[in-house]
């Protein structure tokens, strides 16, 4: 049988490909690579997307976290709060900045932030909360605003929610080629509810100037790339629909039996799939049985990031974050792209419905 990945960037953007390989011709033949027409225009298109004042393109996802931070002046000495389930850039980005990531553990049924465990972890230092939403579901932010203290979202993950990047001095994307709206390489954004800070954003993506002449402050180079810009502007006017579409194929899953199976995420308003993500105590079995039918799986996050080797000098240790370490000895993600056929999703289920009936080894 066919072999079933985890994720089909390439069936996404085949229908467009003539489109896109004609923009790349565009851009081409203008001779502007950089900061050019397509970034200013894609950071417009975006800002009106997300209903914000301003966006910035940067390089990655990661580079818009410590842009951020840096605009904010956090730094040595600060700290911040955010989970330790979640791709280690969050916790990276900040310690990059010279301050100290302070982990909060997850709700269980969410897998974001808790906002009571990030309520007693709040210390005099604490400059911001960085929470992330996670897998494409929003984070608490209500909840979170209510403690007081800046957010900074997260919102890797999460392109297309109408719940990011409003409540938060500023949100982070990024645009690698497995996101929701993705670009055919590196890339990321930084959204602004205030536009002092976007333009301190602006000045530190370039060296911290404005006109390449005068430097106001130590940036760094980190711009979004004119063909990638191309690309996404070709993808974001088709995002809403491939966002309903991965909801779509998420409901398939439920409706095929596969929340008899295991743990599926529940819906919720705002939630757009970036990945299918469930939870089983038997999960390396289950996934030994995907990969053995030739279907792509993932696990996430394990070591969570208190646990991983680079960030043994905070201090954490295995029993610290309980929820956190279920979660990542538990998941699982199961195939999902906007796409992915009615008859993929029956082989999945399948093999994990022949999977789930046999009982574990002794």
């Amino acid at each position: 049988m066919p072999r079933i990945p985890l994720v089909d960037v390439k069936a996404q953007y085949a229908p467009l490909l003539p489109e896109l390989k004609q923009r790349i011709a565009e851009v081409l033949e203008e001779g502007t690579f950089v900061l050019g027409p397509n970034v200013a225009a894609f950071e417009r298109e975006a800002a009106d997307y997300l209903g914000v004042p301003e966006t910035i393109g940067v390089g990655n996802g990661t580079d818009a976290i410590v842009l951020v931070l840096n605009a904010l002046e956090i730094g040595r000495g600060d700290e911040v709060i955010c989970p330790a389930f979640t791709f280690y850039a969050t916790a990276e980005a900040i310690v990059r900045t010279g301050a100290t990531p302070v982990f909060a553990d997850i709700d269980a049924a969410t897998l974001n932030l808790d906002p009571a465990d990030v309520a007693e972890r709040i210390t005099p230092r604490t400059k911001a909360i960085m929470p992330v939403h996670l897998f494409g579901r929003p984070a608490p932010l209500a909840e979170l605003s209510k403690l007081g203290l800046p957010l900074i979202e997260d919102a890797a993950q999460a392109f297309g929610s109408p719940a990011v990047a409003r409540a938060g001095v500023a949100s982070t994307f990024s645009f690698y080629p497995t996101k929701n709206l993705f670009a055919i390489g590196d890339g990321g954004l930084v959204a602004v509810t205030d536009p002092e800070l976007g333009e301190r954003v602006r000045m530190l993506r370039f060296h911290g100037s404005r006109d390449k002449v005068t430097f106001e402050y130590v940036g760094t180079n980190s711009r979004l790339d004119e063909l990638q810009a191309a690309a996404l502007r070709l993808f974001l006017p088709r995002l809403d629909g491939w966002n309903a579409a991965r909801r779509e194929a998420v409901g398939r899953y439920a409706e095929l039996g596969l929340g008899e199976l295991c743990d599926l995420p529940t819906d919720e308003p705002g939630h757009v799939y970036h990945l299918c993500v469930a939870r089983s105590a038997e999960r390396d079995r289950l996934r030994a049985a995907l990969t053995e039918a030739g279907i792509g799986s993932a696990q996430y996050y394990l070591p969570p990031l208190h646990l991983q080797p680079a960030l043994r000098y905070l201090g954490y240790r295995e029993g610290d974050l309980p929820e956190t370490e279920r979660a990542a000895a538990e998941n699982f993600s199961v195939p999902l792209w906007a796409g992915i056929g009615a008859e993929q999703q029956e082989r999945v289920v399948q093999v994990i419905r022949a999977a789930a009936r046999v009982p574990a080894a002794s």
